[in-house]
């Protein structure tokens, strides 16, 4: 019996070696792997940072960029408010120097005109009464 007791104990001394050989295979792959892992890892970090500096580079431009055209904007606004101002401080002006005396001098015109159509109407009256008394002397009625 003993000889399957050695037997048996040195079979199972091979499965532990052979066990323990695979462990020891595995954790070398492993190892490898994590390795490989950490490489890439390194390789990609390298290659974003540049990429991570431009995208920061193109934000703080944009950021500038708006600033600049808010300004532009508050600026547009500026004029187009002033320039409103203007054209309304003109018209108001033009206003005042031209329609206005426009106006009275139209109205004197008219004021001209019915006095000349007065002057005419005493005229006409005259003509008509001496022109009545004429008429009448031949009136068959």
């Amino acid at each position: 019996m003993t000889d399957w007791n050695d037997l048996f104990l040195g079979t199972i001394a091979v499965a532990t070696l052979l066990m323990a050989l695979a462990q020891v295979g595995a954790m070398v792959v492993a190892a490898r792997f994590a390795r490989q892992a950490q490489q890439t890892l390194v390789t990609v970090h390298e290659e974003i940072r540049p990429l991570l500096a431009k995208a920061s580079a193109v934000a703080d431009e944009a950021a500038r960029t708006a600033a600049l055209a808010s300004a532009q904007v508050q600026k547009i606004d500026s004029l187009v408010t002033d320039l409103s101002q203007r054209v309304d401080e003109t018209a108001t002006v033009l206003q005042r120097a031209i329609v206005t005396p426009a106006r009275q001098g139209v109205a004197l015109l008219a004021a001209v005109k019915a006095g000349l159509a007065a002057l005419r109407g005493i005229g006409d009256l005259r003509r008509s009464s001496s022109r009545s008394e004429e008429e009448d002397p031949l009136f068959i009625g």
